[in-house]
């Protein structure tokens, strides 16, 4: 098997993720896992798909990941991730698909319209 590529993106986050057969590391803008992501929940996010099809150990994961947040990050890495494992084995989409990491989720920040503080907010009206 050589180097299967995919992308994962959530708001403004864009996760290239390159997956190839190894021991299970994971690498994250040239940083351990453990390292570029701290807190434990958003380390479980970046690992669910390899939980929940047993390959834990199987695959080594490089990803570049560029833009928003640490959340945003860690979603769209977990995004790549799982399709890049659906390419590997299609069997995979039967455990991935029914817990949602095959899903881009749209949301996206709303922008700000002029004539208004915020997207939604205004300015003080004054009667008088």
């Amino acid at each position: 098997m050589e180097v299967v590529h995919k992308i994962g993106r959530r708001k403004t986050a864009v996760a290239r993720v390159y997956v190839s057969k190894g021991n299970g590391s994971v690498v994250i803008n040239k940083r351990d896992l453990n390292n570029y992501l701290t807190t434990a929940s958003l380390q479980y996010k970046v690992m669910q798909p390899l939980v929940l099809t047993n390959t834990l150990n199987d695959y080594n994961i490089k990803v570049n990941v560029y833009g928003g947040g640490v959340t945003g990050q860690a979603e769209a890495i977990r995004l790549g991730i799982s399709r890049a494992l659906i390419a590997i084995n299609a069997d995979f989409r039967a455990i991935l698909k029914p817990e949602g990491l095959l899903t881009r989720d749209p949301r996206m920040v709303e922008r700000k319209k002029f004539g208004q503080k915020k997207a939604r907010k205004r300015f003080q009206f004054s009667k008088r």
